[in-house]
């Protein structure tokens, strides 16, 4: 089974969060949620995201997501995918300059990649869609093409596979996200 790291923050969305990291690990596959300045066994607040047919999402507090491994001891050499949750998080985890040399070496490796919603602004800073097709919370599209990406305009369940890249826009395509990905795996 593949050993896979998902880099997560304060306000990452807790669908985005907790439910791929479950089934990961439902899977067999071992995964190691990691934060920036954060240890095993530190938490991270989570929130939720709703469409309830306002202009934008809602965000309701979410639940306390357990690390379960040091960022500052992680290599990404040792493992074989990457997961990138949405929801705040990515606005200042796009800022840390160790979180995108992670990002690029999965790139440069050729390994598997799953972003969601948000978690595309990471992919932007880390400057790896050119010519990729990313789909992300429709928000972050202008990002994805200012970054020389192709943005997939797709239904908030759905999800796209550009070679190794699986990316969706919203939780809701959680299940399709996630079989495209494992797909990968």
């Amino acid at each position: 089974m593949a050993k896979i790291l998902m880099i997560t923050g304060d306000y990452t969305e807790d669908y985005e969060t907790m439910v791929p990291f479950q089934i990961l690990l439902a899977c067999g596959h071992k995964v190691d949620a990691v934060c920036p300045d954060k240890k095993a066994g530190d938490r991270v607040a989570t929130a939720i995201h709703d469409f309830e047919g306002h202009q934008t999402y809602t965000e309701k507090p979410g639940h306390l997501f357990a690390l379960s491994a040091d960022f500052a001891t992680v290599d990404p050499a040792d493992y074989d995918a990457l997961v990138v949750p949405g929801g705040r998080a990515p606005e200042y985890l796009r800022l840390n300059a160790k979180v995108l040399e992670m990002v690029r070496h999965f790139f440069t490796a050729d390994k598997p990649v799953a972003a969601i919603c948000h978690g595309a602004q990471i992919l932007t800073a880390a400057g790896v869609l050119k010519g990729r097709t990313c789909s992300a919370y429709p928000a972050c599209g202008p990002e994805v093409t200012a970054s020389g990406g192709i943005y997939a305009d797709i239904a908030v369940d759905a999800a796209v596979t550009d070679g190794k890249l699986v990316t969706a826009p919203a939780w809701p395509a959680n299940a399709e996200w996630m079989a495209q990905f494992m797909r990968l795996l």
